[in-house]
């Protein structure tokens, strides 16, 4: 369940952001003297435009025709760019963006979004540039004279600008553009609109790496999800936090974390497939924090064998030996050889049972090598060779297997003599 959450946040990261980091850099507003100057603050008039004369706002039917005619150009930068064209393309586009800002604030963010995702498909970092400029232009005019009081905010031009600037990969800015969200909406008291913008949010840290951000995010959307008793949803964002505690390396959060999934999970009949994951996963991270704290070893033991119980009992084999494998070690490490001998013999029967036969022959590898520490060397030999056969059916590992078995059979003779 954890791996296959992971996954799919990692797959949404490369799909959204890859290369963000090394890229956002690009555009900076300092590194201007780099770069021509913007062909989106060129003042010729535009033959699509009234007269220099009249500085009179546009009318609603002035404003529509410059849409339509607005929306033929993005249109014809389309074709020019299928056709090959990308220089006549982007200079079309710019031209229907520096005209875009006379229909309204909304409608040219919203464009050069648009815009903006084409340069970054194209790899275009001149044009990103401009485009991230100009947004930072029109975000500054938006900001509210009154810090303290956003009930007023245009909501809707500054979800734009957010969504403009995730198009061009300008992650810091969005950040910024969504924490004013959150703040104008829970003055509004929209619990709908701030359960989206810490979404957005929570998702913008995680691209960022910014695991503690991330979770605050995710922490205040489980503390909402749980007052309302929105099962699901609560369940999501405890995955959701469980993965980024995994990420961060805190073991202790992850460990509350999973184990609230797995009370839901045991309060669910379809669900309880999942209980060996999450019990193996809590005693991985008991075992992280035993490093520091031995009192805490127990509870590494403890889960590591209700793992293995709960996938028996589910038949789940190849999981329920997984469990034995990290048990195994873990009463080495303590010096209890013969609890990990026994361990070693219950993993070879659940192998069996998986019919894993190279897990088989691992098991008694496993069980021949303790044997020997014990100088139990009859009980070895049996193990080596049992391996053996096993590693000439699958035929692998076959020498190895000879010469413990020819190595156990001299130390036996040996002993004897």
């Amino acid at each position: 369940m954890l791996k296959h959450f992971s996954i799919m946040i990692a797959a949404a990261i490369l799909w959204q952001f890859s290369s963000s980091l090394t890229l956002a850099q690009s555009y900076d507003p300092q590194q201007a003297d780099k770069f021509p100057p913007s062909p989106l603050e060129v003042t010729t008039p535009d033959p699509l435009l009234p007269p220099v004369g009249n500085k009179q706002p546009l009318s609603l039917p002035e404003k529509l025709r410059l849409q339509a005619a607005l929306d033929g150009l993005n249109q014809e930068a389309a074709a020019k760019l299928q056709a090959g064209d990308k220089e006549a393309a982007f200079a079309i586009w710019n031209r229907e963006l520096r005209l875009r800002r006379y229909v309204g604030a909304v409608d040219e963010v919203q464009a050069l979004a648009r815009v903006g995702e084409i340069a970054w498909n194209q790899s275009d970092r001149q044009q990103i540039f401009y485009i991230t400029q100009r947004l930072q232009a029109i975000q500054k005019q938006a900001q509210p004279k009154n810090s303290k009081t956003q009930t007023n905010v245009d909501l809707q031009l500054w979800r734009a600008l957010g969504q403009a600037y995730q198009n061009v990969r300008s992650l810091k800015p969005a950040i910024e553009v969504y924490n004013q969200i959150l703040v104008a909406v829970r003055q509004q008291q929209d619990k709908t609109a701030e359960v989206d913008t810490l979404k957005t949010l929570g998702n913008l840290h995680l691209v960022w790496f910014n695991y503690p951000q991330a979770a605050a995010n995710y922490e205040e959307l489980l503390t909402l999800a749980t007052s309302r008793g929105e099962r699901q949803e609560e369940l999501t964002y405890l995955q959701q936090l469980a993965y980024i505690y995994q990420q961060s390396k805190q073991a202790q959060k992850s460990i509350d974390v999973l184990t609230r999934i797995k009370d839901i999970y045991s309060q669910d009949i379809n669900s309880q497939a999942q209980l060996p994951t999450l019990q193996l996963a809590i005693a991985t991270n008991y075992e992280t924090l035993a490093k520091e704290n031995t009192a805490l070893l127990p509870e590494a033991f403890k889960n590591y064998q209700a793992a293995y119980t709960t996938a028996w009992q589910l038949q789940q084999y190849a999981r329920a030996a997984e469990a034995l494998q990290k048990l195994i070690p873990l009463y080495r490490s303590q010096g209890q050889l013969d609890a990990a001998l026994e361990t070693s013999k219950i993993l070879l029967e659940t192998e069996a049972r998986g019919a894993n036969y190279y897990g088989m022959m691992q098991a008694y590898d496993q069980i021949g090598k303790l044997s020997l520490e014990n100088k139990d060397y009859p009980q070895a030999l049996a193990a080596f060779k049992d391996g053996l056969e096993l590693a000439r059916q699958i035929k692998h590992q076959e020498a190895y297997f000879t010469q413990q078995v020819a190595k156990v059979s001299s130390m036996q003779g040996n002993e004897q003599k």
